[in-house]
């Protein structure tokens, strides 16, 4: 086959990916415009109980009165704050200890059990002890998070390093490589999709213990608002809070996916 026949069929597989993933964001797009227009004709036509379900015209009228007041992006800022915070930290100490962890054998074996019970253990029982502990404040808030994904983090980076070739690392030890050297040159570079794995496990996670920990204690805040919210019967204030938690996590979603592909075209 000549090369320009080649390039020819490569072009246009590289055109029919390019139509594919349009058609698929074409998609994904219609679904989100139907399910609201949707959700706005049942509701203004009493189908559904607008009081109950709210409905989308309020709701942006909910949120330009809280732009218009100064408060919806305070509110954003606050949970995604603390959020990446208890995110970063969690993903920063959980591959630290996983790599004290995978040094060590016998206080691995030591605490195997331990963290099992810690993995198993409901984390949202800890919120009020943390609370008393630390004080009613965002460090409180940001230590709930980290407690949800630290365990996580931890066990996910572990496996990833006890299930790496064993051959690979016999071959460094042959060229007498240390403990350290075995670590940078093989346990970690072979584990990176495995950490990747674990970003974004602790992506959904971080969220989740940022707004149990704002349900606990938060004065602003999405959790605030939902709670808030809920305590005042105004159900705009919670579906609006809820569907821009929801947008937060996508894009906080995407940049590790991002991040993914890009380590990906670098090793390629």
């Amino acid at each position: 086959m000549s090369n320009s026949g080649y390039s020819q069929e490569h072009a246009e597989f590289l055109k029919s990916v390019k139509r594919k993933k349009r058609l698929i964001l074409i998609t994904q797009i219609s679904i989100l415009i139907v399910f609201f227009a949707a959700w706005e004709i049942l509701a203004r036509y009493k189908i559904i109980d607008p009081f109950l379900v709210s409905q989308p015209s309020r709701m942006f009228k909910f949120l330009l009165k809280l732009y218009h007041e100064g408060d919806l992006f305070r509110h954003i800022w606050v949970t995604c704050y603390e959020t990446i915070a208890g995110f970063v930290i969690g993903t920063i100490v959980g591959t630290v200890i996983a790599i004290l962890l995978w040094w060590s054998d016998f206080i691995c074996k030591v605490l195997e059990p331990y963290l099992v019970v810690l993995n198993a253990l409901p984390k949202i029982a800890l919120g009020p002890i943390l609370i008393f502990w630390i004080g009613n404040g965002q460090a409180a808030i940001i230590m709930i998070a980290l407690t949800i994904s630290l365990i996580v983090t931890i066990i996910s980076v572990l496996s990833g390093f006890q299930e790496v070739d064993e051959d690979k690392i016999k071959l460094i030890k042959t060229f007498g490589g240390n403990k350290f050297e075995v670590l940078k040159y093989v346990i970690l570079p072979a584990t990176i999709p495995t950490m990747v794995s674990a970003l974004k496990i602790n992506v959904g996670l971080s969220w989740v213990g940022v707004i149990v920990g704002e349900f606990l204690v938060a004065k602003e805040g999405l959790g605030f608002l939902i709670v808030f919210g809920g305590q005042i019967a105004q159900l705009d204030m919670v579906m609006l809070s809820i569907i821009i938690l929801a947008i937060a996590a996508y894009f906080m979603y995407k940049i590790v996916a991002v991040l993914e592909k890009r380590y990906i075209k670098y090793k390629i």
